[in-house]
C-alpha cells in the first residue's frame, strides 16, 4: 500500500490547485481525477490537462464523492448524484437562512 500525504488547510475562491494538487488532496490517483472529469461528474472539461485547475468547490466535491465511493461502494455516477443532491440540500439551507426562515425543525 502507497503511503500519501494529505494536504488539509482552507482553501479561498481565488486558490485554484492543480491535478496532482487535487488528486494528493483527495488521497487519490490523478486517474481517478481524470476519470471523474471524462464521465462529466467533475468540473474543468478543458481538453487541456495542463490548464486544468480546481477549485474549493471541486476539492469538497472529489472529496464527497471518494468518501461515498469508498465508505458505500458507490460507483461513480451515484457517488456523483448523490453529491448533487447534498450540494443543493445545502443551496436551500442557505437561501433560508438568507432570508431569515431557517430556525429549528418542529419536532
Amino acid at each position: 500500500m502507497v503511503q500519501r500525504a494529505t494536504i488539509s488547510g482552507d482553501l479561498i475562491d481565488e486558490a485554484t490547485l492543480s491535478l496532482e494538487e487535487l488528486a494528493r488532496a483527495c488521497s487519490v490517483e490523478t486517474s481517478w481525477v481524470i476519470e471523474r472529469i471524462e464521465r462529466g461528474l467533475l468540473a474543468d472539461g478543458s481538453p487541456f490537462v495542463a490548464s486544468w485547475r480546481f477549485t474549493s468547490f471541486d476539492l469538497i466535491r472529489a472529496r464527497r464523492m471518494h468518501q461515498l465511493e469508498r465508505d458505500f461502494e458507490a460507483v461513480p455516477e451515484l457517488a456523483a448524484l448523490t453529491a448533487d443532491l447534498i450540494e443543493e440540500n445545502q443551496r436551500l439551507k442557505d437561501r433560508l437562512r438568507a432570508a431569515g426562515l431557517c430556525g429549528n425543525p418542529a419536532r
